[in-house]
């Protein structure tokens, strides 16, 4: 039959292999594999070897005999006497090849007799000897000691478990026990078919072990499943004969999701519903993942199943789903794994010494549970999908729960109708219910349930086919259809999330070679966009998500491929699915509502593939062996003639030999695109290069360890490591700065803050993995904190001796500064972190650390000290560790210094509850004696997050120090004066706030009097600060030369303290400092909430709205005398009282006007009668901020302008005479009516309008 394949591509089994026990070599113990010597012999591991394999080599999969040895018996040969349980077990496994590219092997491990001598009497000795051991070990004389009398009472048992049961259970003894040895029978396949595989694996077991002999030799039903049967086609099913039945496969078409034949089922049971979706959401965050069972078939199960359900994205890092035990040095790679440890069954979770627990997800399959890792965000409609995939479970009769009793083998339920049921022929009705009825009388729940499914509309009746008509047994279909529906429900999951997501990839403007070199730079897609169009909660995932390796290689693969023909399968299904979400929604593509909707897309092309076999292989048939051959021992499964299995039947109709292996490489690619993701040459590099982004291994090397290999290994480790710091300093760097790059004017705006955490979080993940690489001894779940500890104790032991005692390090800076830093102190930093009690987990601690550091910008210069204890480190780390390659280390150092360029909050915005001490000092002018002030002065701080509460200064030290909950960044500080005392004027340069634990200080400028009778007379200032920068430039500079800016109340010391020196603008710099106020505020509010700076400094700041207004007023302003100075607010209060009084006389203006005026005089009474002491200018800012909040301004510029008082008080030239002018500004300040402006309570307080 005629498939169109080539050879390579279109062999069911590419070898068949036997593993076991080689006679000739004897027992070897198997070291690596880890086992202690306490264990009895019979449960101690030794060396299998692959004793056969057939044929020698196939050139398009090469055989790879250390791996498939390694992967056939993870733990190598096990024996057993007659008394143990010996029946078969079946498991599957996978290797990856460097290309990322992978074959499947299925393997049937069961029991023969050992009918060597020499290994039956060198397992005695070894008793021998164990039993002689344990002995001198107990020293306890009541403990029967010969194997046979191995009855004791169970007080007996208690004093001595190590001896008397092991020898109840384990003993051997040469001329009483039969002694069992393990062997694997295993296909090596390209395609997972393991339904199949594992019916041809049992049957030729079952021909060995079965008291007739099988029809053909062994030999004939080998070779037929090596050469004479096909790969399905996509698409079709096939069915060929085993030794005693049929085997059925299928194979989905190109349009369906990709092969999977693995029973979800299972996992379901295993975990529950919960635990099986908080694994999902690790695995798409590329959190390192660690399962934990006694069966490696449920370690593979799991595995599989969870990457698949992964569609349309593919696990990128190593993956290893049965980690043979030779292999447990892998366990502290720090990269992201998904890998499978097999347990013994005897030791309990706490046993297991894992290097790393930072950011590590552990499943514990067979005690149905799971660790998560601090911080996972929840998967969007986490609540609505749980529902929907329990609807799903419930319409097959599974409970949503880890349910226990399920996990082994076969539930009830399912086991009873496929008994009862399938083999009862009159079953034909079986359609019309998929719940038989009786079933339903016997049990009430699931008549509770089939109501629930029927009122969720999830229905099977259409899906079923009488079974009598179907190929393959009941059981079997009801596992492909419960597969198809789970995953379509998540499939359907992200066709609704990233539905419009082709708008947002973006296009390479060079050519693919260009692109290539440059892979690491690029953005390829515009996250930010994406994600200011997403639902509010779905932000912490998604943000997280659109970071990972899969989302980058998912993005390529659509960058890479222009038409439908180039895709890679996965991107054609899910496209085409998408396609079709789009017609569904005619509504607005980029309106996303979090309205959940449920999965519709079933698809039911299995049944009818089963229903009608499409393909039928040949049968197996008698070969061409000499007389004798083929024959055997019943009960052994031997060696098969490899003559007649070496190689294929010539004339093939669908072996084209002739094709050159390239071709067929291809062609494997080509038909393999459900799993790999090879298509042409340069895709082929390009999975090289771009897409091991740091992740060069995607499975260990299964070969003899030795040393070298593994120093290897640990270098590729050290060398992703360096680079993927490289890459996220960059990513980090290049997001800040395009930001702030933002607020200069170039660019667009793209970090958010939800953004901004994911990187440091993922930023305190790599931190951890290095940490945790090559560590000697565990302690505590954080590596990092765990070193920073160790060092904390020797720093404290050393400091105690009086010789240590150094001054301690503070930073350069200018000894005349009114605030000296705070002195550097890694200890410091950490026991502020230790005296946070919100903060309970090591790996908290570390993350709080870090992030302190980061916003001090001192994490590379913390690490480097910490990393200078050599002592410590070499005590801590083996010699492969990152952190004991110098060269790396230094270059890691460097790229950290990196972030020391930009400003992070990260430790302010997140720990919004701590307690903080804050120091407040006031600068008094020097020049004008600030030492006869008599009053008391008092402040008040207010930040982000909250403000302080007038708190009283004392006169004589102006310094204040308290401690209150975080305030967030700082923005204003009211400060003033209780005008007490004989000379109760004072000018203030300026008040300095520090924050005590993150450093940062805050500078006010004031410049201005406060007092009475003298400048504007006022008692209180509300002065606006920025962060002052803490390099050693920036102070001297400042300690030379006036500030390069000039503080908010700098033009105004001018305008009022001499007259003559008023810098003079003109018309066109006033209108284009009003323009550039306006625009700051319109910039505000066009940035995502969570990143919009401080309002109050738009408004009230230096160069602010307050500012510009103040300009327009002053120009052309008529200064009376030279001495006594008008303020602007003595003209709004002639303005007022002109108003107020044209109101009295009903002079005939429209409604419009009068409303205008009212709503004037209403704020100036209000501000005039407030209690505080707030001079002429702080007046004329309160007017400001309440006009620009209630959008009032424009028009109280255009009632003044109209004003006869401004035609006294104004010279001819003044801007307010200018009707164009004033024409312009109000359409300018009319931009501000679409903002809803909040005000920080310090700019109103006492005002209540």
């Amino acid at each position: 039959m005629s498939t169109g394949f080539s050879s390579s591509s279109s062999r069911f089994a590419d070898y068949f292999v036997i593993c076991g026990l080689d006679t000739e070599s004897g027992l070897e113990p198997d070291e690596l594999s880890g086992e202690n010597f306490e264990q009895s012999p019979l449960r101690r591991t030794f060396k299998s070897k692959v004793l056969a394999h057939y044929p020698d080599n196939v050139e398009w999969n090469p055989f790879d005999q250390d791996a498939v040895g390694m992967l056939c018996m993870p733990k190598g040969l096990s024996f057993r006497t007659q008394t143990d349980i010996r029946g078969p077990q079946f498991h599957s496994f996978i290797i990856t090849r460097e290309d990322g590219s992978r074959t499947y092997g299925f393997a049937l491990t069961f029991f023969e007799e050992v009918t060597s001598k020499q290994i039956c009497s060198a397992m005695q000795t070894l008793y021998h000897m164990h039993n002689a051991e344990q002995y001198d070990i107990l020293h306890t004389p009541p403990t029967p000691r010969s194997p046979e009398d191995t009855r004791s009472t169970p007080q007996q048992l208690l004093a001595a478990p190590s001896l008397s049961r092991l020898q109840r259970f384990n003993s051997y003894d040469i001329s009483r026990d039969t002694l069992y040895v393990s062997k694997c029978i295993c296909l090596i396949t390209p395609m997972g078919f393991a339904h199949a595989c594992r019916r041809v694996l049992e049957q030729l077991h079952q021909a060995v072990t079965s008291p007739q002999p099988p029809p053909l030799p062994l030999e004939s039903y080998v070779y037929n499943v090596l050469y004479e049967v096909p790969l399905p086609p996509a698409g079709r099913s096939l069915k060929f004969l085993g030794v005693y039945g049929p085997v059925v496969c299928q194979r989905p078409s190109t349009a369906e999701l990709p092969l999977f034949d693995f029973p979800l089922q299972e996992v379901f049971e295993l975990l529950g519903v919960e635990n099986v979706l908080q694994l999902f959401t690790c695995a798409l965050l590329e959190i390192q993942i660690l399962l934990y069972s006694q069966h490696y078939q449920r370690l593979m199960t799991v595995a599989e199943s969870i990457t698949a359900l992964m569609f349309p994205f593919q696990w990128q890092h190593v993956y290893v789903p049965i980690l043979p035990a030779s292999l447990l040095h892998f366990l502290d790679a720090p990269v992201p794994y998904l890998m499978g440890l097999h347990s013994n069954g005897q030791d309990d979770r706490t046993k297991l010494e894992l290097p790393q627990e930072a950011n590590l997800c552990f499943v514990d399959i067979d005690n149905h549970f799971i660790e998560l890792p601090e911080d996972l965000p929840q998967f969007p409609n986490k609540l609505e999908f749980i529902q929907e995939i329990s609807e799903v479970l419930l319409a097959f009769g599974i409970s949503s729960e880890a349910n226990p009793q399920c996990s082994d083998g076969q539930s009830k339920l399912r086991g009873f109708r496929s008994g009862d049921m399938a083999s009862d022929k009159r079953n034909g009705n079986l359609a019309g219910s998929p719940l038989n009825s009786y079933l339903l009388r016997e049990n009430q729940t699931i008549a509770r349930l089939q109501a629930l499914v029927k009122r969720t509309g999830v229905s099977l009746e259409k899906v079923i086919i009488p079974p009598s008509l179907m190929q393959c047994d009941e059981e079997e279909l009801k596992k492909h259809q419960l597969n198809i529906h789970v995953r379509e429900v998540f499939a359907n999951r992200f066709t609704q999330m990233f539905s419009d997501y082709e708008v947002f990839v973006i296009q390479p403007s060079q050519d693919k070679e260009a692109w290539f070199s440059n892979r690491d730079q690029m953005q390829n897609f515009d996250k930010a966009s994406f994600l200011s169009d997403q639902p509010e909660p779905y932000l912490p995932f998604l943000s997280r998500f659109l970071e990972t390796q899969m989302f980058a290689s998912f993005i390529d693969s659509k960058i890479l491929c222009h038409d439908d023909e180039d895709k890679e399968h996965t991107l054609r299904v899910f496209d085409s699915r998408v396609d079709k979400i789009r017609m569904l929604n005619v509504r607005t593509p980029t309106l996303r509502t979090s309205m959940y909707q449920k999965c519709t897309n079933i698809d039911e092309a299995i049944e009818m593939r089963l229903y009608k076999i499409d393909h039928t292989a040949l049968h197996p048939h008698l070969l061409d062996m000499k007389i004798g051959q083929g024959r055997y021992e019943p009960g052994f499964f031997p060696r098969l003639q490899s003559d007649v299995l070496s190689s294929g039947p010539t004339s093939n109709k669908w072996a084209k030999r002739s094709a050159p292996a390239q071709w067929r490489r291809k062609d494997r690619q080509k038909q393999h695109t459900e799993h790999l993701y090879l298509d042409n040459d340069q895709r082929e590099k390009y999975i090289q290069e771009a897409r091991n982004l740091g992740t060069t291994l995607r499975q260990p090397k299964l070969s003899d360890l030795s040393p070298s290999v593994i120093a290897q290994t640990n270098w590729k480790f050290v060398e992703g490591l360096l680079k993927e710091c490289r890459n996220k300093t960059k990513r980090m760097l290049v997001e800040k700065m395009g930001r702030e790059a933002v607020e200069l004017g170039h660019g667009e705006v793209s970090i958010t803050g939800v953004e901004e955490n994911t990187l440091i979080a993922s930023l305190c993940d790599l931190l951890e993995r290095i940490w945790s690489h090559g560590l000697q001894v565990k302690q505590g779940k954080s590596a990092l904190w765990s070193h920073l500890l160790h060092y904390q104790e020797s720093k404290e032991k050393r400091d105690a001796t009086p010789a240590g005692l150094s001054p301690p390090e503070r930073r350069k800076s200018d000894a005349g500064c009114a605030m000296p830093p705070l002195k550097v102190s890694l200890i410091q930093d950490m026991r502020h972190i230790q005296n946070i009690s919100e903060i309970k987990t090591d790996v908290g601690k570390a993350r709080a650390w870090v992030r302190l550091s980061m916003e001090k910008k001192l994490l590379s210069r913390h690490l480097k000290q910490l990393l200078s204890d050599h002592e410590l480190t070499k005590k801590l780390y083996k010699r492969y560790a990152f952190l004991r390659c110098d060269d790396e280390k230094e270059q890691f150092l460097y790229h950290l210094l990196s972030f020391n360029a930009v400003d992070y909050f990260c430790f302010t915005n997140v720990f919004t509850t701590i307690m903080i001490p804050y120091h407040v000092v006031i600068i008094p002018s020097k020049k004008l004696g600030g030492s006869m002030f008599t009053a008391n002065p008092w402040v008040c701080v207010s930040g982000e997050l909250a403000e302080t509460g007038v708190l009283q200064v004392p006169k004589n030290t102006l310094e204040i120090t308290f401690e209150c909950q975080n305030l967030g960044k700082l923005t204003t500080v009211q400060m003033g004066h209780d005008n007490s005392g004989l000379y109760a004027k004072w000018l203030v340069e300026c008040v300095m706030v520090r924050n005590g634990i993150t450093g940062h200080t805050y500078k006010f400028p004031c410049g201005r009097w406060l007092g009475k009778g003298v400048d504007d007379g006022s008692l209180e200032r509300i002065l606006v600060g920025e962060l002052a920068t803490n390099t050693t430039e920036t102070e001297d500079r400042m300690c030379r030369t006036p500030p390069m800016q000039q503080s908010p109340g700098m033009m105004r010391r001018f305008v009022t303290i001499s007259p003559n020196s008023k810098p003079k603008l003109n018309t066109g710099q006033i209108q284009e400092g009003v323009g550039e106020a306006i625009n700051g505020i319109v910039k505000h509010f066009h940035k995502p909430e969570k990143e919009r700076g401080s309002l109050t400094l738009l408004l009230c700041g230096e160069y602010g709205l307050v500012w510009a207004l103040e300009q327009v007023f002053q120009h052309g302003f008529k200064s009376p005398r030279l001495f006594k100075n008008v303020f602007i607010w003595d003209f709004l209060e002639k303005a007022q009282v002109y108003f107020e009084s044209t109101e009295q006389s009903q002079m005939t203006q429209d409604e419009n006007w009068q409303m205008r005026v009212r709503h004037f005089c209403h704020f100036m009474r209000a501000i005039n009668s407030t209690p505080r002491n707030i001079g002429k200018d702080g007046k004329f800012q309160m007017l400001v901020c309440l006009g620009a909040r209630d959008h009032l301004l424009h028009h109280w510029i255009a009632l003044l302008a109209e004003c006869p008082i401004t035609a006294q008080m104004y010279e001819d030239m003044a801007l307010l005479k200018d009707h164009s002018l004033v024409n312009s500004l109000i359409r300018v300040l009319q931009t501000l009516q679409e903002f809803n402006i909040t005000l920080e309570a310090s700019l109103v307080k006492g005002i209540g309008i």
